[in-house]
């Protein structure tokens, strides 16, 4: 394939494209631009999907020049249905944000988006530990941007929040990848995979170590989750819903690249290592669902119940090595999750605008008001509690199953638990949603909402649940993955 034609190089060019003329035009032409690019992107994504089906892989140099001096862009399979999960909900977003901002339409919002998608996708491409941290100071400036955007004191007391966890985030992977540079004279994840051994000097250790702790950070992992909840609980409903789904996912996804790519070799020889994440999740799982259980405001839960969700993909490390089912379930479960909460946040965003309360009992008579928003949270939280036949049931299963084979009964306790956990707080809303709206209640308006707003929750809400039914193809791309 001609450069000229290659869907790697305009996954990331396409999006600072239209991005570019979004700031331009001063976002008159904003949403019709934004809805243009993503389908393009996702266009991209899918030819994409057929070179790597076909050959495994699929890798581009930028410029012609080769590692260790070029930048290469490489996918695979697991890259693919991350960049799958960010086209197709930031196009289901950008549709449910040109309705919710039909009145106002908080500054920047649609530029500091497109460069939020072209760092996402550069970051699941890019095969050196240097550009990747390029990505990530722009995923999350422009993520810190986006939490500002509404203008109120608490978002921009929450994006400060941000700003301080994405900065001290990327500095210390910065560090790391300094150290690692200084050791080997090369940044490329791929060389660097035989390069680093178990010998390695302790610089590299240390390298590791920054590296991966900066991803924790950035990812909201317990304890560094201090700065999740105010900046999704406070952002506007699709600035909400876009971090939530896709950019947590973005550090994850690079933990786990590094995990089993360059420093696969230092992991194995000191396998007590992967309790420690694995712990911190389980951590996560209980006590963030128990924050979600006694928040007041309704975005607060769903903040709080994505800081419990996200312990799920941290419970796969330790079984990693007994074969392709612990990275499968880890996948889907950020797959599931992604298409899930996207819902679930959009959903409440509807219930919020429409209602005039952003706490929990505002929801209170909401059946009969709303009802495809509350369906559509159903829905979703069907995903959450993992409950059959969503994506999140199939996950959990996979882990499961995967628990079980590597003797780590604790996992499979730990799973089962959060389930529970997760269907009080749904069902808390649920409950809510069916009774009659007291005089202590915030009582919801009798107006109805834009029809958009409310079928773009349940359609992402059903993909959460059909994904369960249809993830055979994502389950063999990502057996197909090598480290």
């Amino acid at each position: 394939m001609t450069p000229l034609l290659d869907p790697l190089a305009w996954l990331i060019l396409l999006p600072l494209l239209w991005a570019t003329l979004a700031f331009v035009a001063a976002d008159r032409h904003g949403p019709m631009l934004a809805l243009a690019g993503i389908g393009g992107q996702l266009l991209c994504v899918v030819a994409l999907a057929g070179d790597v089906a076909s050959h495994g892989s699929s890798g581009h140099l930028a410029g012609g020049w080769a590692e260790p001096l070029g930048i290469r862009l490489v996918a695979d399979g697991l890259s693919l249905v991350m960049l799958l999960l960010t086209q197709g909900v930031a196009l289901a977003l950008a549709l449910y944000a040109r309705s919710y901002f039909s009145q106002a339409t908080p500054p920047a919002f649609w530029p500091l988006t497109g460069f939020l998608l072209a760092g996402m996708n550069a970051l699941f491409l890019s095969g050196d530990l240097f550009n990747l941290y390029v990505t990530l100071e722009l995923v999350g400036l422009a993520a810190v941007g986006l939490v500002a955007a509404g203008g109120g004191a608490a978002q921009i007391a929450a994006a400060l929040r941000y700003l301080l966890a994405t900065l001290v985030g990327s500095g210390a992977y910065l560090f790391g990848v300094a150290l690692i540079y200084g050791s080997f004279g090369t940044v490329s994840a791929s060389l660097l995979g035989s390069l680093i051994t178990s010998e390695a000097p302790l610089a590299v250790w240390l390298a590791g170590g920054l590296m991966l702790t900066g991803l924790l950070v950035k990812t909201a992992l317990l304890p560094f989750h201090f700065w999740l909840p105010p900046a999704h609980g406070g952002a506007p409903a699709p600035v909400s819903a876009l971090l939530s789904a896709l950019v947590v996912k973005a550090s994850f996804y690079l933990f786990l690249r590094l995990w089993l790519g360059p420093f696969a070799a230092l992991t194995e020889a000191l396998p007590a290592l992967a309790q420690l994440p694995a712990a911190l999740g389980a951590a996560a799982i209980l006590w963030g669902s128990w924050q979600a259980i006694r928040a007041d405001r309704l975005k607060m839960l769903v903040a709080y119940s994505t800081v419990a969700q996200l312990g799920y993909l941290f419970l796969i490390f330790p079984l990693l090595g007994t074969g392709a089912l612990a990275l499968q379930a880890g996948i889907l479960q950020a797959t599931a999750h992604g298409l899930a909460k996207a819902a679930m946040f959009v959903a409440a965003g509807t219930l919020i605008k429409v209602g005039g309360s952003d706490r929990v009992l505002g929801v209170a008579g909401a059946a009969a008001h709303l009802p495809v928003s509350l369906f559509a949270f159903a829905l979703a939280g069907v995903t959450l509690m993992g409950l059959p036949p969503s994506g999140g049931f199939l996950a959990k299963w996979l882990l499961i199953d995967a628990a079980l084979a590597a003797g780590q009964p604790w996992i499979v306790v730990v799973a089962l638990s959060g389930g529970l956990l997760a269907g009080i707080y749904v069902f808390r809303v649920l409950r809510l949603a069916f009774r009659r709206p007291t005089t202590h209640d915030d009582v919801p308006l009798p107006q109805r909402p834009a029809a958009l707003l409310e079928w773009t929750a349940f359609a992402l809400a059903a993909g959460s649940v059909l994904i369960g039914l249809g993830a055979a193809p994502l389950l063999a791309l990502i057996a197909g993955v090598q480290p």
